[in-house]
């Protein structure tokens, strides 16, 4: 990333990133496990939520899947208006809600809880400083024993973004927040992410 940017808690940077196309994170396309374990898992009545969904991708599977709701929260307006262009004539713009707010404000909020908070690629975009911070909001946002499906990127490199995350961080953040209930590395990955993602579904304590 061109250290020349602002910092990556300021929209300016994601602005950049998306309006240049230089975010690594995109794959055109909801991320495979991701996409895999929403279908075996078809929901009952509720309502979703994807922290910083970017394009959204995850969002549109969602809805497509037939959940009620989907709000889709990133602080990019570049990321939302494109995230809105893709959906056009989808069908599905009336179940997803895209919402132009920071990810750690929505645990000040008097949010409405949801069902499922769907992760892929935000946690590693933060500040690794704020991930207990991302925890939080994450339990937050959440009904009691709803779920979090997320997918992580443990691809072992030094700085960021996408920064690094770890199976022993990722657990450790988790606890007392959440009891993991599934946790891989996926088989079906995109090939430039084989054997550098990590699959979790936990439900919310």
């Amino acid at each position: 990333m061109d250290r020349g940017l602002p910092p990556v808690d300021d929209p300016g940077f994601w602005d950049s990133v998306y309006r240049n196309g230089t975010d690594e994170f995109e794959l055109g396309q909801a991320a495979p496990p991701l996409e895999r374990v929403a279908r075996e898992r078809p929901p009952g009545a509720g309502d979703a939520v994807v922290l910083g969904c970017g394009r959204g991708h995850e969002a549109r599977l969602l809805a497509q899947l037939g959940w009620e709701k989907v709000v889709a929260v990133d602080f990019s307006n570049v990321a939302l208006d494109e995230a809105r262009r893709l959906t056009e004539g989808t069908g599905l713009e009336k179940r997803i809600e895209w919402r132009h707010a920071d990810l750690f404000a929505l645990g000040d909020a008097d949010e409405s809880r949801f069902d499922l908070a769907v992760e892929h690629c935000c946690f590693c975009a933060i500040d690794p400083a704020r991930r207990g911070e991302w925890a939080h909001v994450v339990k937050h946002v959440l009904r009691p024993f709803g779920h979090l499906l997320a997918l992580f990127y443990h691809h072992g490199r030094t700085g960021g973004p996408p920064f690094d995350a770890t199976r022993p961080e990722i657990e450790r953040i988790l606890a007392g927040r959440f009891v993991i209930e599934h946790m891989e590395i996926p088989r079906d990955s995109v090939p430039k992410r084989q054997g550098k993602e990590i699959l979790v579904r936990a439900r919310r304590l």
